[in-house]
């Protein structure tokens, strides 16, 4: 089971420096996100989302891989594989881009709006699902980002450690267990 982790900053840059520094992380396997979304709030109080995975790209190549297969295969029976084929990609590149945009995956869009709209103009926030975590090490490496803890599903020891690790510019204590 994931665990949700939403964590707020002064700054509207501190929520992509950290999520750059959970993707460091993550390609050396120390943690493992589900999903994550940096919100920012502009001067104007206008909130901006930055979805980590573009739903909308990964559909259109899907639909152009499969589309140009069954083009292809198609196109096959009436000895014009080449036709079916860029017919069969283009149609499915469409319909594959269609649905990733109307897919909404991990973390819920009218969630992340509505507490979205709650952080203070020019700041942002950092909306995380992680599945698995190294926490001493994890820990470690966010000390000192000046961040708070917004919302979680941790459980109170653990969002206290968090909170710790993000506030204090030391290294928290590592301990067993998940964050």
């Amino acid at each position: 089971m994931s665990d949700l982790i939403v964590v707020g900053f002064d700054s509207p840059e501190d929520a992509d420096k950290v999520l750059l520094k959970l993707s460091s992380l993550k390609k050396e396997y120390l943690i493992d996100l589900e999903d994550a979304v940096v919100v920012v709030r502009d001067a104007e109080g206008k909130v901006h989302l930055k979805q980590s995975l573009n739903l909308t790209a990964v559909g259109a190549a899907s639909g152009l891989f499969s589309g140009s297969l069954w083009g292809g295969l198609v196109g096959l029976l009436f000895l014009n594989p080449l036709a079916g084929f860029a017919i069969g990609g283009a149609i499915g590149a469409g319909a594959g881009a269609l649905s990733g945009s109307l897919t909404d995956y991990g973390i819920d869009d009218d969630f992340i709006k509505s507490l979205g709209n709650t952080i203070p103009n020019n700041s942002s926030a950092l909306f995380i699902l992680v599945r698995k975590v190294q926490p001493e090490k994890v820990l470690a490496e966010l000390g000192g980002f000046r961040g708070r803890v917004l919302k979680t599903s941790l459980s109170p020891e653990q969002e206290q450690r968090l909170q710790a690790a993000i506030t204090d510019a030391q290294t928290p204590s590592p301990q067993a267990g998940t964050f």
